[in-house]
Order: structure tokens, then sequence, then C-alpha cells
């Protein structure tokens, strides 16, 4: 069993369905409508409530940013490569896969807007990376619930394998050409962003088909890896729906008046 704390994390645990949970615990002094209506949530997916005291909460969850809510639940059941491409999709596919973030709150920054964004899928390697923690959960708003993860053992191996099924792969790099607003984010394709400062790694880099940049017109050279990926994220949601769209209807012509009317 595994922790998970915060109103929203547990929240969309239980909307999710992804995992089972064993019991959620409250604090005994808290008393609000939003507490209520996860109590009224829990109640109606058969799932046991228990009352508890704060200090209890806190020394379950190693911190006391818990909001006074607590699930124990299952495991999460981390997907394959093969797992993201199976389901049938009408249109594109767009994954993100990182390259070594280790920091749980960028991770839960990129996995929530990765919900956000219509993310089909997240790659993360076994080593060098954050894991999928109660930090990470309780960052994402508990968007983690509902993000396809996969984890893989070879990141380069499992980029090779989405390239092999038409999948382009985009690599976010400072130095990197063209700008990710002039890349056609309408095909089928995996952005991948590299680690806190470092950016990323010589072989990951090599397996991109191409290099994006975001321009920078101040003094520093790079955003924040969440900050950086949410920007490309919606860039590519909005091509995308753009495409989608239907034209606009044409407007009538305007009734023109003429001389002495």
């Amino acid at each position: 069993m595994e922790v998970l704390y915060g109103l929203h994390p547990v929240e969309e645990a239980i909307r999710s369905g992804a995992r089972a949970l064993d019991h959620v615990s409250v604090a005994r002094d808290r008393r609000d409508e939003k507490l209520d209506r996860l109590i009224e949530l829990c109640r109606s997916a058969g799932i046991r409530v228990t009352h508890e005291s704060r200090d209890t909460l806190t020394k379950l969850a190693r911190t006391d940013m818990h909001q006074g809510v607590l699930a124990m639940v299952r495991e999460r059941k981390f997907l394959a490569i093969e797992d993201l491409m199976a389901p049938e999709k009408d249109g594109h596919r767009f994954f993100l896969a990182l390259d070594g973030v280790e920091d749980p709150h960028n991770l839960g920054a990129l996995l929530r807007t990765a919900e956000g964004a219509g993310v089909d899928g997240v790659i993360l390697p076994e080593r060098r990376s954050a894991p999928i923690t109660a930090t990470v959960a309780k960052t994402s708003a508990g968007a983690s619930e509902h993000v396809k993860v996969a984890r893989v053992t070879n990141l380069v191996r499992s980029l090779e394998q989405l390239k092999q099924k038409n999948v382009w792969v985009l690599g976010l790099d400072e130095r990197g050409t063209p700008d990710y607003t002039d890349f056609d984010f309408k095909t089928d394709c995996v952005l991948v962003l590299g680690r806190e400062g470092a950016g990323l790694h010589d072989l990951v880099k090599k397996t991109c088909d191409h290099l994006l940049r975001i321009p920078m017109a101040g003094k520093v050279s790079s955003l924040n890896v969440s900050v950086a990926g949410a920007i490309v994220m919606y860039e590519a949601m909005r091509q995308r729906r753009e495409s989608a769209a239907p034209p606009p209807a044409p407007m009538p012509p305007k009734k023109r008046k003429g001389l002495g009317s």
C-alpha cells in the first residue's frame, strides 16, 4: 500500500478508479463543504472512511501538508510502450518523455500540464527519474491519477520503438532549431524534456528527429523544465484544436444602401 495525501489527489484517485483504495482517513477537527463532498464520494464508491487526529495523519504522511485528508492506495501499475500505442485513437498521438527529471515538484507540475493538454501518455525512465510519490500527486493536484505513465528501462530504446511506429521524436534544447512555434505538431510525436539545468543526455539528443527551441528575449538562456514543457504542450494542443475545428461559417453579405436612401 502507498500513502496519498491532500484533498485533490485523494478525490482524483477515487474518481479515476485506476487504483483500489483501502480506506480514507480525515482529520477529526476539519469540517467544511469540500471535506463533506469527499466523504460522500467515498460512501458512493464504497470506500471506508476513518477519523483520525492531525498528528496521526502527519505521522502517516510524513508531512503536515496533508490538508487533513489521507488515503491508503494500492501501488501504481506502470504501463509499457506497447500499452501507450495500443488503444485506437482518432487523430494524431502526442506523448511526453522525461529524460532525467528528478525534482518531484517539476514532475508533478509536468503531469498536471500533460493531463490538461490532453497528452496521450508520459514515458519515464526507471533510473535517473523522480518516482511518482505522494509529493508528486499533491503537486499535480491529483492529475497524476489520470495520466497514463509508462516506466521504461532504456529511454533511447523506447524512443526508437516509437520511431518505428512513425512517431516523430522532438527534443527541447536551447540551442535547437526551429523555434517550437514553427513546428507542425499535427502529426504523431513525442516531446522529450531533459534534466533540470543539464538538459538532454547526448545519446537522447542524437535520437531526436528535431531539436526545438523556445526563443528567449531576456538575459537568461532557458526556462524551468516544467514551464518550458507547459509552453510547448499547449502550443501542440492549440495547433491540433485549430486543425480539428470546422471552418467558420461565411458571414452573410452586408446590404449596401444606395445613394439617397
